[in-house]
């Protein structure tokens, strides 16, 4: 296959460090020539050059990439470091190690070095990221050479992404987004990086006005307080295109956001298992609460629970499964967890429930485990409930589950972090929008919502959220 990324193309600034094409490769070349035997590597994956350098090395040699969450626990450092066989433990020199962990090679120490590339096939392993461990301990998803390949391919077409862009983000460097999309993306188009060390307001303005940033990635959380910052968002008006995703983007942001930048947001939609699969298009419409259309190479469809294939009418929700070569081969170790994601007929159930238009338009609605409701024989979908309440003014944050319920089965149950507004008073609010069978039942008003790094919430934790 084709060298993965690209020796030609803008620098990339992290943490405040600045690094040409030739700098980094020929870093990461010292990085590859002591690797070259190990049959895999962890990544300690902080926001700094040196974790690119690792991760490069890694690719060079053709050695499968595991990076590690620097805020790991020690219990799922241990699992994934020894579920992957990590080798050796890539980091700084001052990287702290814990005993029984592989020896640490200092990324920092080494002598520039020159080798010729690996030029491993399409379907040999260039990482393994590790799933979030909501239902038991971190799954290892191996990700093909192919799959990042036509994953970046299929948003460069989408987005006009070029080396001509400054791609800005301040994304940890440990996930589909900030590592691959964030990374990989600019090392295969060519583009300048700037990655911001953390994704602020005041961080993404400068970056619009100091570094002619045009593409700007970021989570709901990122925006969220972008738009809380009329000035920081004002800056970004001179970029090209602003993408979100790792969650759901609130409605009321991506109007806010369009409002203060002139820019409506592009939204897409992937797992760790797929990478991105459905994307807005940079030169279509954006559709606030959608997340556009399918890249070239993939194809979508929506079951029920006994595998039945659900109209693309825009209205019934159902199962988004996927196929493509962007779809991963199979959990590392665990084939009970693979047979049970994969159809019969070869497609990869996503766990997500979506609503698909006439016209292709997806809607990602929720979790088949958390966000879909089945309340009184009506299949209700959380995310357009948590939408509704959105729209509320004095709402700043929704979650929506499905509680028992003696006669319905479950109901729908909210928990809101909201000013100047009780429960009852947003019960009727979102009656008034929507059908009545979807309006709340209980209203919790809480202080904050559980989340996990990328923004998401953990809906696991909601019960254990005080209420006010």
């Amino acid at each position: 296959m084709t060298e993965l990324v690209s020796r030609t193309g803008g620098p990339l600034r992290i943490a405040g460090r600045q690094l040409t094409r030739d700098d980094l490769f020929c870093q990461a070349s010292a990085v590859a020539a002591r690797i070259a035997c190990a049959g895999a590597v962890a990544v300690h994956a902080t926001p700094t050059p040196q974790t690119v350098v690792a991760v490069l090395g890694g690719l060079l040699a053709g050695v499968p990439v595991v990076p590690l969450a620097p805020d790991s626990g020690p219990q799922e450092r241990a699992h994934v470091l020894g579920d992957s066989g990590a080798e050796l433990l890539l980091a700084t020199r001052d990287t702290p190690t814990l005993d029984g962990e592989p020896p640490l090679l200092a990324v920092d120490d080494l002598p520039p070095g020159d080798v010729r590339p690996a030029h491993p096939d399409g379907a040999a392993t260039a990482l393994v990221l590790y799933t979030s461990g909501t239902t038991g301990p971190p799954k290892g998803v191996p990700i093909t050479y192919g799959a990042v390949a036509a994953c970046l391919d299929g948003l460069a077409d989408a987005w006009s992404w070029t080396a001509d862009d400054v791609l800005v983000h301040g994304l940890p460097l440990f996930h589909v987004h900030g590592l691959v999309l964030g990374v990989l993306g600019p090392l295969r188009t060519g583009s300048t990086l700037v990655h911001t060390g953390r994704p602020t307001p005041e961080a993404y303005a400068a970056a619009a006005r100091d570094d002619g940033g045009s593409l700007f990635f970021g989570v709901p959380t990122v925006w969220s307080r972008i738009v809380a910052d009329p000035g920081s968002a004002a800056a970004l008006r001179s970029a090209r295109l602003l993408v979100s995703g790792s969650a759901p983007l609130p409605v009321p942001v991506f109007d806010r956001l369009a409002e203060l930048t002139g820019h409506r947001p592009v939204e897409r939609y992937g797992m760790t298992e797929t990478l991105i699969t459905v994307s807005t298009r940079a030169d279509g419409e954006r559709r606030p609460g959608q997340v556009g259309v399918p890249l070239g190479c993939v194809r979508t469809r929506l079951c029920d629970e006994d595998g039945t294939e659900v109209p693309h009418d825009g209205r019934s929700p159902g199962e988004l499964q996927v196929s493509g070569p962007l779809v991963f081969p199979g959990y590392l170790h665990r084939p009970d967890a693979t047979a049970g994601a994969t159809t019969t007929d070869g497609w990869f159930r996503t766990g997500d429930i979506a609503t698909i238009d006439a016209d292709g338009w997806h809607r990602i609605v929720g979790r088949a485990s958390t966000d879909l409701i089945k309340s009184g024989g009506y299949r209700i979908g959380a995310g357009e409930v948590e939408n509704a309440l959105l729209a509320h003014p004095g709402v700043r944050e929704a979650a929506v589950v499905g509680t028992p319920h003696p006669d319905l089965g479950e109901q729908v149950t909210a928990y809101v972090v909201a000013d100047g507004v009780d429960a009852q008073q947003l019960i009727d609010f979102v009656a008034e929008g929507l059908s009545a069978h979807k309006r709340p039942r209980t209203v919790h008003l809480v202080d904050g919502l559980p989340r996990n790094a990328m923004g998401k919430v953990i809906k696991a934790r909601l019960r254990d959220t005080t209420a006010r």
